[in-house]
C-alpha cells in the first residue's frame, strides 16, 4: 500500500515538475525581450524586428468570432439532445457516433475540411452570386478561419453543455410544468439559468483549444507576415501560433529569430490565461448572481 502510494506520488510529482520545467524554460528565454514595443508595434524587416501586435490582434479576434459562432449552436444541439430528442431515438444514437467521431478527427483534417467547404464551396458560391465572380470571399479569411475552429471545438462544447444539463434534477423540469410554463418557458427559465456554470466551462474550454490550434487555420486564413490589422471578415490576419511555428520551422536563421520565438511563444502563454481567467471570472459572476 506505501509502495503504490509512492509511486502515484511520484507520478504527479513528475507531472507538475514537468510544467514548470517547460513554463519556466519559457518565462526565462522569453521575458527578455518584452517591451513596450514589441507588444505594440507592427513587425519590420520580416519580423526580425518591430513587434507582434497584429498577431496578438488576430488571435483576440479568432478566438472572439469562434466562440460567438460555436457556443449558440453548441448550446441548442446540447438542449436537443437532452430535452427534445426521444431517450430511444436512432438519430439520437447517430447524433451522438457523430460527435465522438468529430472529437476524433485530426485537427489537420479540419483545415482542409474548412479550404474545400468554406473557402471554396461558401466563399466561392457568395462571390460568384453577389460580386459576379471577383475573389472577394473565395479566399483564406479571418471568418473561413473562425468558423473552421468552432466546427473543432464543437463537439467540446455539446458535450459540455449537455451533461450540465442532466445535472439539473428532473423535479425542477417537474415543478416548472405544475406551475404551467410551457416546455421553452421551462428549459430557458429553469434549466438553462442552473447550468450556466457547466455552459460557461465548455466556452472555457474551446477558447483554451481555439487559441492555441495552428493546423486548421493554416489553410484557411492566417499569414505570417501582415504588417497591418484585418478590418473586414474576408481579410487575412496573423496569429500567435501559426507565427510561432513558422519562425521555428522555416527561418532561415534560427539563432537571429530564437529570442522573438521564445517571447511570441511567451505572449500566447499568457494571452491564453487571461482569455481564460476572463471567462472564469464572468462564470463566478453570474454563479454568484444565481444565489442571491
Amino acid at each position: 500500500m506505501k509502495f503504490f502510494y509512492f509511486l502515484t506520488g511520484l507520478a504527479c510529482f513528475i507531472i507538475v515538475a514537468i510544467v514548470f520545467i517547460v513554463v519556466g524554460n519559457i518565462i526565462y528565454l522569453g521575458s527578455g525581450n518584452i517591451t513596450m514595443e514589441f507588444l505594440t508595434k507592427a513587425p519590420e524587416l520580416g519580423m526580425t524586428k518591430g513587434g507582434i501586435f497584429p498577431a496578438i490582434f488576430g488571435t483576440v479576434a479568432l478566438v472572439v468570432l469562434m466562440t460567438i459562432a460555436v457556443i449558440p449552436v453548441g448550446v441548442l444541439t446540447a438542449i436537443y439532445l437532452n430535452e427534445y430528442a426521444p431517450k430511444k431515438s436512432k438519430l439520437l444514437k447517430l447524433l451522438r457516433i457523430a460527435l465522438h467521431n468529430l472529437a476524433g478527427v485530426p485537427s489537420i483534417v479540419y483545415g482542409l475540411f474548412g479550404l474545400g467547404f468554406f473557402v471554396h464551396f461558401i466563399g466561392t458560391g457568395i462571390d460568384k452570386i453577389f460580386y459576379g465572380g471577383n475573389i472577394i470571399f473565395g479566399q483564406p479569411a479571418i471568418i473561413w478561419a473562425s468558423l473552421t475552429m468552432a466546427m473543432l471545438t464543437l463537439p467540446t462544447v455539446v458535450v459540455t453543455t449537455e451533461e450540465a444539463l442532466q445535472s439539473i434534477p428532473d423535479s425542477y423540469r417537474e415543478v416548472a410544468y405544475s406551475l404551467g410554463a410551457t416546455k421553452i418557458q421551462m428549459i430557458f427559465k429553469v434549466v438553462i439559468p442552473n447550468s450556466i456554470s457547466g455552459i460557461l466551462t465548455g466556452g472555457i474550454l474551446a477558447i483554451s483549444r481555439g487559441a492555441g490550434e495552428v493546423a486548421p487555420i493554416m489553410f484557411t486564413g492566417a499569414a505570417y507576415y501582415l504588417p497591418y490589422l484585418p478590418t473586414r471578415l474576408n481579410d487575412q490576419f496573423m496569429e500567435l501560433g501559426y507565427h510561432i511555428y513558422v519562425m521555428a520551422t522555416q527561418s532561415p536563421d534560427v539563432e537571429i529569430t530564437k529570442p522573438i520565438l521564445y517571447s511570441t511563444v511567451l505572449v500566447l502563454f499568457v494571452l491564453t490565461l487571461s482569455l481564460n481567467f476572463i471567462a472564469i471570472l464572468i462564470r463566478a459572476n453570474m454563479r454568484a448572481s444565481m444565489r442571491r
